[in-house]
């Protein structure tokens, strides 16, 4: 994250009329505090690197992937999953498959969806926003937790267009 999509993340705070927000990523964490005379304060902390557990076995030769705009991003992973394709998260926040506790999940592993389905929520800054599906298959694999952080372009699904 540079300095740029700090100071745009500051001013997004400042406007949402929020008193503190954290993000936490994997080498350093942010915290925004505003206060009621509209003063902002930053602090940034450098996490020390640790070692990242892959969700998605690594490819031998990895594909890369470029950032795209905040919608769910649909491509191809490398090797024995190139028949798949992955749907990525559009946001940062938190991933839910329910849209309630007492709900059942969207979709499970082996669900048919249609372009327009609901996959999952991601509530960021208490606003649940719905993901919905840019293609038509068969889910394969959740790939995240529900209740789990997500960052932006994480891979959430594995869908089978065929």
């Amino acid at each position: 994250m540079d300095i740029r999509e700090i100071q745009n993340l500051i001013k997004f705070v400042a406007k949402s009329g929020a008193t503190e927000v954290k993000l936490e990523m994997d080498d350093f964490k942010i915290t925004i505090k505003t206060t009621t005379e509209g003063a902002e304060t930053t602090y940034v902390q450098h996490v020390p690197m640790q070692p990242a557990i892959p969700q998605i076995p690594v490819a031998a030769n990895p594909v890369a992937t470029t950032p795209v705009a905040a919608t769910p991003v649909a491509e191809a992973v490398g090797d024995d999953t190139s028949k798949y394709i992955t749907v990525k998260s559009p946001m940062i926040g938190t991933f839910y498959r329910k849209p309630a506790p007492d709900k059942p999940m969207f979709v499970e592993v082996g669900s048919t969806i249609s372009k327009g389905d609901t996959l999952c929520v991601i509530e960021a800054m208490k606003l649940f926003n719905e993901i919905e599906s840019e293609v038509s298959g068969k889910i394969v694999k959740v790939l995240v937790d529900d209740s789990s952080p997500v960052e932006f372009d994480q891979p959430l699904f594995l869908v089978d267009p065929s």
